[in-house]
């Protein structure tokens, strides 16, 4: 091959030329990013960064330099326009490009606050690129009130981040608690009590119903016609894939770019990787949104481009930090009939469908994620009983 075209530059993007040129690959190599950074870790950036704790260039995952050393062709700030797969171009600024193969490393995109809710004000952001983060941290200031519309892990972390700094913060979730798609009820009970405990003000069961301003935010109205005094709205309601660009090339869609255990689309020469696409595991098809998933998926698939053959394992496993609490995430709770709870260096929760270990959830417990984790992938499930049982030593379920 002549050339490969990774179009993403994000995370997966920059696993997958840093894995081409490791194993061997010496034809021209190009990256295509639309943002103008270099590219970047994302978890930093509603952490370290919006505190002003971590600066730009700490945030980089090489430095333009890596690049340059592998004769990896950058081009950022240059958006693809189009993807022909049968002609086997790609359409940047400068028009068209042909490869022997491309690879979508497109990622993900954060879904925005409708129309109807924002009325046209400023003061309302996402947390997702350099860019929003960018856009936020002047509006992040000691005594100002924020509202967070959304319940999950990305809201949690923003209202956890903004009380450090010192705002006032009320965060809504339409359902009735809180990680109601992504955990059991008794970790959604740990993290309302955490954040109460740090001084937010938490209603379930309850969303945004549109923002009140003149020009600019200066309060909200809820669903249920409360109406609070606001300076800075953060949504936090999820992502979707970014498949505009596969979806414009004819490529099947099914909640992300479909593609096979090899990372191949429904086109011959385009593969895809990271957030961006769904692929088969364990007898369904699933999308993965996590920084381990877009390493060890690019690394498969650019090993496949090369004629590895190899099939994407997924080992999924996630983290999420908020005050001084680290919650690692094992597994897939999907399914779950039960949920155990031990209680040993810090707090887990295991969930099981019949007598089988699907995911754990642990809270300041890295040896009960560890093991839980072990047993996971290794396709092993604990007696329930004694996982309950904090007496018995953690090592001894494997």
């Amino acid at each position: 091959m002549d050339h490969i075209a990774v179009i993403g530059a994000g995370q997966a993007g920059a696993t997958l030329v840093e894995t081409l040129r490791k194993r061997g690959y010496e034809g021209r190599l190009s990256l295509w990013g639309a943002e103008p950074d270099l590219p970047y870790q994302r978890p930093p950036l509603s952490k370290g960064y919006l505190l002003d704790e971590m600066g730009r260039e700490r945030l980089h995952l090489r430095p333009r330099s890596f690049y340059e050393e592998r004769a990896v062709e950058l081009h950022l700030g240059a958006p693809v326009a189009a993807l022909d797969p049968a002609a086997r171009t790609l359409t940047g600024p400068a028009g068209e490009t042909a490869f022997d193969a491309a690879i979508l490393a497109t990622g993900s995109r954060a879904n925005v606050l409708p129309a109807r809710c924002t009325g046209g004000l400023t003061g309302h952001h996402v947390i997702r690129t350099l860019a929003d983060i960018d856009a936020l941290r002047p509006e992040v200031l000691p005594g100002r009130r924020m509202l967070v519309v959304g319940g999950g892990y990305i809201g949690l972390e923003a209202a956890a981040v903004a009380r450090r700094i010192g705002l006032e913060v009320t965060l809504v979730e339409l359902n009735m608690r809180l990680l109601s798609r992504v955990a059991c009820a008794a970790t959604a009970d740990w993290f309302r009590a955490l954040h109460r405990d740090h001084g937010v003000d938490i209603r379930e069961g309850v969303g945004l119903d549109t923002l009140i301003g003149d020009g600019r935010i200066e309060g909200a109205r809820l669903t249920d016609g409360t109406e609070l005094a606001v300076d800075v709205v953060v949504a936090g309601i999820g992502a979707r894939p970014d498949t505009a660009l596969a979806g414009a090339a004819g490529l099947t869609i099914e909640d992300g770019v479909a593609v096979d255990e090899y990372g191949r689309t429904s086109a011959a020469g385009i593969w895809a990787a990271g957030d961006c696409c769904s692929f088969p595991w364990r007898g369904r098809r699933i999308r993965l949104e996590s920084v381990p998933h877009a390493i060890h998926q690019a690394e498969v698939v650019a090993a496949n481009v090369l004629g590895a053959e190899m099939p994407y394992e997924a080992k999924p496993w996630f983290w999420s930090d908020q005050y001084d609490v680290k919650l690692q995430i094992a597994g897939l709770n999907e399914g779950f009939d039960e949920v155990v709870t031990r209680d040993g260096e810090g707090r887990s929760h295991w969930y099981f469908a019949g007598d089988t270990l699907l995911a754990v959830d642990a809270m300041n417990d890295p040896r009960a994620y560890m093991v839980g984790k072990r047993l996971i992938e290794a396709g092993r499930s604990p007696d329930r009983a004694a996982v309950a049982d904090g007496s018995v030593p953690i090592k001894s379920l494997l």
